[in-house]
């Protein structure tokens, strides 16, 4: 029998490349990929690099396990609620925020790839990157049919 992988020794994040397609895969699956600050962070710092990678020509986010993403991490969150970390809190969510306009403004397509739960801020993230896919559409030369985006 394999012993079980310390999480603490796993990537938030798995980036694979292939055709042209980066799929980034949130790697938490265990606790259904909770957004905590550090899953942020390694999230942000892969949509910085595919940014500026022509070779990429869209962007997958799939979430391991049984579900795309529960939300903000309400463990982290809640130790950082008494006595208040105010700056942590600040922190997180400018985090957070910096991230959900990325994925808004990366020059690539994004696709939400959502399989089972996606709750509270783990259904933003696919909200921005329909929006931003509509906005693709809607601006490419070919997308000029008149459809509107609701998302």
């Amino acid at each position: 029998m394999n012993a079980p992988l310390d999480a603490a020794l796993q990537p938030f994040v798995l980036s694979e490349t292939s055709a042209g397609v980066a799929t980034l895969t949130l790697n938490r699956g265990d606790r259904f990929n909770p957004l905590s600050l550090a899953m942020v962070a390694a999230l942000q710092a892969e949509l910085d690099r595919l940014a500026s990678d022509a070779a990429v020509r869209v962007v997958v986010i799939a979430g391991s396990g049984k579900g795309f993403c529960a939300g903000h991490d309400l463990k982290e969150l809640l130790a950082h609620a008494e006595p208040p970390d105010s700056a942590w809190q600040q922190e997180m969510f400018d985090a957070c925020s910096r991230m959900m306009l990325t994925l808004t403004r990366l020059p690539q397509p994004v696709i939400a790839r959502v399989h089972g739960i996606a709750t509270a801020a783990g259904c933003q993230r696919p909200i921005c990157a329909a929006r931003r896919q509509c906005r693709h559409l809607l601006h490419h030369p070919r997308g000029r049919s008149g459809a509107q985006c609701r998302a």
